[in-house]
């Protein structure tokens, strides 16, 4: 074999220089974007309630005004110290947090609920025909008259709730008479037999 003849098959065997091609995206991915596109607009417009919010409101319910109680948001304090367990729905969490929405704690007597939210509960308490068994939070020192009253309107009048609204001077009441207990209340029974 001549030397020659062995230089030219070194070369063959060796690969060429890398040369930069224009390579796009394959034509199943441009279909499969255009396709996943289309259901998305479809799923949007017939899963999409006329009407409705992602929590469930109406238009009409958004343009309500809140309840307000001595010039204080309630809607405000409930977005911030109620709704992550009563939800902005007023539903609750089934099995775990009590609904606000229909509750008979909300719509029949006021004074109940006054002494409720001011003292917390801790223990059983039925709620709609189902048991809950857990803590309720006071908020005797987090909240004032007028915020206490602000929200307990709002939540009075909202998720077709119809109680009437429930003033600063109430609770100023209540919370006096409740001035020298501290400990929640140890269930919904307690709560039902405190005069």
């Amino acid at each position: 074999m001549t030397e020659e003849n062995a230089e030219v098959r070194v070369r063959a065997r060796e690969l060429g220089e890398p040369e930069e091609r224009n390579r796009g995206l394959p034509i199943a991915y441009f279909m499969f974007a255009i396709l996943l596109t289309l259901w998305g607009i479809y799923y949007i417009i017939t899963q999409t309630d006329e009407g409705y919010f992602g929590d469930q409101r109406t238009e009409a319910a958004l343009r309500r005004p809140p309840a307000k109680a001595s010039g204080v948001d309630g809607a405000q304090i409930f977005g911030a110290k109620c709704a992550s367990c009563h939800q902005a729905t007023g539903a609750g969490v089934a099995g775990v947090f009590p609904p606000l929405a229909g509750s008979e704690w909300v719509n029949e007597d006021a004074n109940r609920l006054i002494k409720l939210v001011l003292l917390g509960v801790s223990g059983d308490i039925e709620v709609k025909g189902q048991k809950y068994n857990g803590q309720m939070p006071a908020f005797k020192e987090q909240l004032s008259d007028a915020e206490l009253a602000g929200v307990l309107s709002h939540i009075r009048s909202q998720w077709g709730n119809q109680g009437a609204a429930i003033e600063a001077n109430t609770v100023k009441e209540i919370r006096g008479a409740l001035a020298n207990r501290a400990d929640p209340w140890k269930g919904g029974d307690e709560l039902k037999a405190a005069k």
